[in-house]
């Protein structure tokens, strides 16, 4: 039960961290000239990502936790933490874009075309898995899909439009907003 409380509290204070970090840079670059597309549907992934969070809190916080999968999940915090690091102030929770701006082409981007989304969908899976609640990690995976492509399809608009044509450079990086360096 201690470990379990535990893992949930590092989630939640890691999720908090990313949304004041986000926020900042949000902030930063949108002062410089960014353009923020997909607001319309931003408050659903809010809302999606905190009933997950607190759904885990409700069914998980008293459950054993399968070790193997917690290694999982650490191994997929590793690749979060790589996927912020290289963005740097240009990582958002947003879809923000900076006109003219080159797409980021290091990194976990050499490898994927949406690293932190890729991460996401793993950890919305694997997280509530290592509680034993495969039925919950399906249920949230299957929404986190069906988010993911309203996502990505508005992400892509954005940047075609940021690159100046009327398709992207290359796919859209993964991950929440679509400015790159």
């Amino acid at each position: 039960m201690i470990l379990s409380i535990a893992l949930l509290a590092f989630v939640t204070a890691q999720r908090l961290g990313e949304l004041v970090l986000a926020r900042r840079n949000t902030r930063r670059l949108m002062a410089g000239g960014a353009v923020e597309a997909g607001a319309s549907h931003y408050l659903f992934i809010v809302a999606l990502h905190g009933a997950w969070l607190v759904g885990l809190w409700i069914l998980a916080w008293d459950r054993p936790v399968n070790l193997w999968l917690l290694a999982v999940f650490l191994g997929l915090q590793a690749l979060r933490v790589w996927v912020i690091a290289t963005l740097g102030e240009r990582w958002t929770t947003r879809i923000i874009t900076l006109p003219g701006a080159p797409l980021t082409r290091r990194g976990p981007y050499r490898f994927l075309s949406h690293p932190n989304y890729v991460v996401v969908a793993a950890e919305i899976v694997v997280l509530p898995a290592a509680f034993g609640l495969v039925t919950f990690a399906l249920v949230f995976s299957a929404l986190n899909a069906a988010m993911m492509f309203v996502r990505i399809n508005s992400e892509a608009r954005a940047l075609a439009g940021s690159q100046g044509g009327d398709t992207p450079v290359r796919p859209p990086v993964s991950r929440p907003g679509a400015d790159r360096r």
